[in-house]
This record gives C-alpha cells, structure tokens and sequence, in this order.
C-alpha cells in the first residue's frame, strides 16, 4: 500500500484504479510521506517541492507534457516521470484543426462584428475574406500521435500535408529542413513538447519566413513560439492570422497577443471534454497503481 499525493481535482471514479493505496489531497510537497504524486500538466512541481518529499518514487502528469515538473531534480532523486498523452490525442486533434479552420475563415473577427451589431449584410467586402482551408498546405512542426491526427483531418480537406522533425520519419512529406518547410506553409501547426531544444524555436527569424498569407497554430505549448514576434506580424500585416490554445505565461496571455488583429484565442481547452479529461486521469491512476504492483 502506497501513500499517493493528488494535487489536481479528480473527477468521481477516475482514481478507482488506486483503491488499495492511501490517496492524500493537497499541492505538490504538502505530503512528506507520499511516495507517488498525480499532478495536471499546467501544475509547476520545484525541486523546493521535492525536497520535502523525501520518499516520492513516481510523478504522473495526467496530462501530454512534462515541462511543469523540474525533470532533471526529479532524474537526480531517482524519481521516475511519466504523462498519459495517448488519452487526449484526438481530441486535441479536433481543437488543432477547428483552430486552422476558424482562423483561415477570420470567424472570431465576422462572430464579433456581427455580435457588436456592425454587421452591414451580405457584401463582396475584403476585409471578410478569408483563406481556403481546402486544398491548403498544411506544415506540420513535429509529428507525434497529435500531428498525425491533424494530418489525418486534412486530408478529408485535400490538403497537401508536409511535416519536420529532427530525425526522417520514413513518411511521404518529411522535409529535413525546419525553415524550408516553414517557407511553403499555407497554414503551419505546432506539434512539438516544450524543452531547452524548443523553447523559442519559432522565433521571430522563422516567423518572418512565413508569407503575409499564412496562418500560425499553436496547440502544443505557448513558449515555442515567440509570442511579442508573433503579435508584431499580425500587427503589421506580415502575417494573415493564427490561431492559440497555448500561451508563454498561462493564465495570462501576452497583451500584444490580446489586442493583436486576426487572432483566435482559446484558454487551453485542447482536452476540455468530459470524455477525454476522465481517460486521462484514468490513465495515470492505471500506470501508478500498475508502478506499485509487486511484481513490477
């Protein structure tokens, strides 16, 4: 039997799998006996924190990323570190693509004209064109499980679907060099996990390759792209639009970002569904009651 520290709300039944362990509720480091840790993605887990768990074996982020835990204090301790990203990879698929639709379209600028009682009827007015999602060239940067997803949305678009990463993936579309794939995007979606090699990655060099036509997705994670650089691009007319579910400093969007023209903004909602959010926090309920079964 395990002392077990849960420092994100669970939803009821999503923790059945740790019946048998000794479920404690409170923040990470509140508990100086746990011996495993289940925190959210967004939850920042210090080394301070760690050190006031001198028995914790295990950190599970019920979540796709590990960036809010120090891993290299965590790896020095011997504490193990695992995500469930298998559980929300459709759903944040839907989230990517609905954000490359919506922004190619300038839906959030049309809803609010509309809303705001500005909207002067059915006219040929540029201001309200869009861009075609079909057809389109769709760059993948990064091509996991939810790059693939994505990939396979756009193809009931005809979209012509490139991708990079770092090693050829042996798949039709691979492009080995990141800025020439980002110099042929009609629509280019981030997909890759934050760390030291990403941080910043699309920054304000690689933005500017993107034509005045193109349109920027962000679903993975805020800080790998520069965000001041982002905004100045849409500011100035170099860049068509983007779409954000991910932002550098969450809960608080960069203002550039806010008052930036042609954007659609989500608070990080890529695996808000009842469905998805329960088969994540089942998931990481299931690999640590799986960790401390004797045999393992």
């Amino acid at each position: 039997m395990a002392r077990i520290l849960i420092a994100t709300p669970a939803l009821e039944g999503c923790l059945d799998a740790l019946d048998e362990h000794v479920l404690i509720e409170g923040p990470p480091g509140s508990d100086a006996d746990a011996e495993a840790l289940i925190c959210d993605p967004t939850q920042r887990v210090e080394e301070a924190a760690l050190e006031t768990m001198p028995h914790l074996r295990l950190i599970a982020v019920a979540g796709a990323g590990s960036d809010a835990v120090d891993g290299r204090a965590a790896a020095e301790r011997g504490i193990g570190l695992l995500t469930v990203g298998e559980a929300l990879v459709e759903t944040t698929a839907d989230v990517a693509f609905g954000l490359i639709i919506a922004s190619c379209r300038l839906m959030h600028d049309a809803e609010a004209e509309l809303r705001a009682g500005r909207w002067p009827g059915w006219r040929f007015r540029e201001e309200r064109f869009g861009r075609d999602v079909h057809g389109a060239t769709l760059c993948l940067v990064g091509y996991g499980s939810i790059a693939r997803a994505v990939a396979q949305r756009a193809a009931g678009f005809e979209m012509t679907v490139r991708h990079h990463t770092r090693r050829d993936t042996g798949l039709e579309g691979w492009v080995a060099d990141l800025d020439e794939l980002i110099g042929m995007a009609e629509v280019l979606s981030i997909h890759v996990p934050l760390t030291d090699s990403t941080r910043g990655l699309i920054d304000r060099r690689r933005i500017a390759l993107l034509g005045a036509g193109a349109v920027l997705v962000n679903t993975a994670r805020g800080a790998v792209i520069d965000e001041v650089a982002l905004a100045e691009a849409l500011e100035e007319g170099r860049l068509f639009a983007a779409g954000l579910d991910v932002y550098e400093h969450e809960p608080t969007p960069s203002p550039r970002l806010l008052a930036a023209p042609r954007t659609v903004l989500l608070p990080h909602i890529g695996s808000a569904t009842r469905s998805t959010r329960e088969a994540m926090l089942r998931a990481a309920a299931a690999k640590v009651a799986s960790f401390f079964e004797p045999e393992r």
